[in-house]
C-alpha cells in the first residue's frame, strides 16, 4: 500500500505539472495570436487610410466667409469648434458637406457659411476636411 500511495502521489505531482506546464504553454499561444491579431489589424488599417489619403487633395481657400455666431450661445458663452468632411467641384465650389463633430447649432451655422466658400479650380472632384471654430470671448 505504501508503494501505491507514493505511485498515487506522484502520479497526482506529474499531472499537476503537466497542467501547469500546459496552461502556460495556452497563454503564450493566445499572446501569440492576439499579437498576430494586432499586426494583421494594424497593416489594413493603415493601408485604408493611406488609400482615403491618396484621394484627398490639397485645394486653395480663395474665399473664406466667417460664420454667424449664433446670438443665444454667445450669450450663454458656448463655443466649440464644428468638423466638415466638403466635398469641393472642379470649379471649386462647394458641393456637399457632412458633419463629422460637434455642436449642432453651431454646425448650421458653419455649414451655412462653408456653402459660401471657394477654393481654387481643380482636375477633378477632392474632398478635404474642415473645422470651423466658435469662440465666444471674440
Amino acid at each position: 500500500m505504501g508503494k501505491t500511495k507514493k505511485r498515487g502521489a506522484a502520479n497526482l505531482d506529474s499531472t499537476r505539472v503537466f497542467r501547469k506546464s500546459h496552461a502556460k504553454g495556452a497563454v503564450s499561444l493566445r499572446f501569440v495570436v492576439c499579437v498576430a491579431a494586432l499586426v494583421v489589424l494594424t497593416g489594413s488599417l493603415t493601408s485604408a487610410q493611406q488609400g482615403s489619403t491618396a484621394a484627398k487633395s490639397e485645394r486653395k481657400l480663395v474665399t473664406r466667409v466667417e460664420p454667424e455666431y449664433p446670438a443665444i450661445l454667445r450669450a450663454r458663452q458656448i463655443g466649440g469648434t464644428v468638423r466638415l468632411e466638403v466635398t469641393i467641384t472642379p470649379k471649386g465650389t462647394v458641393k456637399n458637406i457632412a458633419l463629422i463633430g460637434g455642436n449642432p447649432i453651431l454646425a448650421e451655422a458653419a455649414i451655412t457659411a462653408v456653402k459660401r466658400w471657394t477654393y481654387a479650380p481643380g482636375d477633378a472632384v477632392s474632398s478635404a476636411q474642415v473645422s470651423v471654430e466658435f469662440n465666444p470671448y471674440r
